[in-house]
């Protein structure tokens, strides 16, 4: 049984060609990109200010209001928290053998029934892609039986934009089907052993150089 998260799978759907090389037989690495680099500065910042009260460097300022806006939320704040779960969708330790799906949540607060959870994006708001959020809905109704519903959002600190979702326990089973056809490909494609390279405006940052899509920058 193969593993995934959210990113991975988003991954495998981009191309499985690169998917395999840098996943399964992990014989290339992806690069790791200036924007990348900022993103993990950014939710490093937004993180110790949410979770310890750090000061934001001169640079991070501009995200305080923001910021401050989630720290007025009632409950127990949980700031880069690590889920896990079993392919029977019971909750597990996040490097467990057992696991098949896991995923880190930027900002978790849970009070009693109701869970928020915030995904902190530093790229374009323009085409914004909530199913990050639905994975980390499921998780959390795995791992927190008490919550009963849960607000979510993207907050895209750049553009000072938040892209709000809604969920409910009952409603759970129902994320799974977000899933569904992307993850039966990756298993076809595991089983196979086949896995077609995909053209795409990425192939430029692409490292797999034996595929015929390879693009030097």
């Amino acid at each position: 049984m193969f593993t995934w998260s959210f990113s991975s799978l988003k991954d495998f759907v981009n191309c499985p060609k690169q998917y395999y090389h840098t996943k399964v037989a992990k014989d290339f690495t992806k690069k790791v990109t200036q924007q990348m680099l900022y993103g993990t500065e950014v939710h490093k910042a937004c993180e110790d200010y949410v979770r310890d009260g750090t000061p934001l460097l001169k640079n991070y300022e501009r995200f305080k209001s923001q910021l401050d806006a989630l720290l007025s939320i009632p409950g127990t704040r949980y700031c880069e928290h690590q889920m896990a779960l079993t392919a029977e969708g019971v909750p597990c330790a996040f490097d467990s053998d057992t696991r098949h799906v896991r995923g880190i949540v930027d900002l978790l607060i849970v009070d009693g029934a109701d869970a928020y959870i915030v995904d902190y994006k530093t790229g374009s708001n323009r085409y914004p892609d909530p199913k990050q959020l639905k994975l980390m809905a499921i998780m959390t109704f795995a791992h927190f039986p008490e919550v009963q519903n849960i607000k979510a959002g993207l907050l895209f600190v750049m553009h000072n934009t938040f892209i709000p979702e809604e969920y409910k326990r009952e409603d759970a089973n129902k994320l799974w089907g977000h899933f569904a056809v992307d993850l039966k490909r990756l298993e076809i494609a595991y089983d196979s052993n086949v896995w077609t390279a995909k053209a795409g405006p990425l192939c430029g940052w692409c490292p797999v150089s034996s595929c015929n899509f390879y693009k030097e920058r």
